[in-house]
């Protein structure tokens, strides 16, 4: 009985030491993960923030492009500008 409990112990710590390796490996393999999360996400702000930018830049192109084209309507190119106006002093009442 001696000689089979022996065994049977010999055996849980084997089985033991094969989950704590296990138990290590998955930790090491979150540590990845989480790393490579954060490089994502800080490259999916950066992307973020270029396209923000650019929208920016596509607006104002498209003003200027309005109010510079030769065919484009009169009244058009006034009401843009009065949106304009009227949007730069709802940010300046935002200020006060």
């Amino acid at each position: 009985m001696t000689d089979e409990n022996n065994k049977l112990l010999v055996n849980l710590e084997v089985r033991i030491k094969q989950v704590m390796f296990l138990c290590d490996s998955v930790k090491d393999e979150n540590a990845k993960v989480k790393t490579e999360l954060q490089s994502k996400q800080t490259q999916l702000d950066e992307v973020t923030k270029e396209l923000k930018q650019l929208k920016t830049r596509y607006d104002s192109l498209k003003t200027a492009r309005t109010i510079t084209a030769a065919s484009v309507d009169v009244d058009a190119a006034k009401m843009k500008l009065s949106k304009l106006v009227r949007e730069v002093d709802k940010c300046i009442n935002l200020l006060r």
